[in-house]
């Protein structure tokens, strides 16, 4: 065990950070439970009232990452690097971010349905974040090496799943909308989309690197 971690293991430290990644972790996936209802939503007043969820989602989580950011700056002994707290609060952040943005646009857009590819990546993201807040919940305890490096690697596959089918859905796009602007908007929904699911696999990147540490 390397001398840093053995101090911060011996020394009091404040384990409250634990609960807030929890309670981002939970706002990150009410976030992707909203986006799904997004794309089975039939009406434009549908669509509104989980873009306006979606939206209040987004606000929770930008006030827990700065709850999270407003405690490491106050806080003596951390029970984690202080880099890699900034760094997961940051990616859990970005993933939500993302994930407004991608329903925002589907209304500002006036996207009137949902195509089946954009609802395969949704699913994909939604199966992602799903893993990857199973693994937030085990930080508390970085010796469950072997679950965690499942959880690693099932969000890897979904990132996989999801960059070819945000690839597949890009070339058909090219081959067959006719209307450009169309294409436009649903090209740029279909990029908020798989960035969420390239943050995901960034989270999972820094609870790795945690587990590296704390092994």
């Amino acid at each position: 065990m390397k001398l840093d971690v053995l101090i911060r293991k011996l020394l009091p430290h404040d384990d409250k950070f634990y609960g807030m990644f929890e309670d981002a972790s939970r706002n990150m996936v009410k976030a992707a439970e909203a986006l799904k209802d997004l794309s089975f939503a039939k009406s434009l007043e549908e669509r509104e009232a989980v873009v306006g969820r979606i939206r209040d989602l987004e606000h929770e989580g930008d006030a827990v990452t700065h709850k999270i950011f407003s405690e490491l700056n106050s806080t003596f002994v951390t029970p984690l690097d202080r880099e890699d707290i900034h760094l997961l609060a940051s990616a859990i952040d970005d993933i939500v971010d993302h994930i407004d943005g991608s329903a925002t646009r589907f209304t500002l857009y006036k996207i009137k349905e949902c195509p089946q590819r954009m609802i395969h990546l949704i699913d994909v993201l939604y199966l992602s974040i799903a893993e990857l807040s199973k693994a937030i919940s085990l930080i508390r305890d970085l010796h469950q090496f072997e679950e965690l490096q499942k959880l690693f690697k099932k969000v890897n596959e979904y990132e996989n799943q999801a960059d070819s089918i945000f690839e597949e859905a890009i070339a058909d796009l090219f081959e067959n909308e006719k209307d450009p602007i169309n294409l436009i908007k649903l090209k740029e929904v279909y990029v908020g989309l798989e960035t969420a699911t390239d943050k995901c696999e960034d989270a999972a990147n820094v609870l790795e690197g945690l587990l590296i540490k704390h092994a």
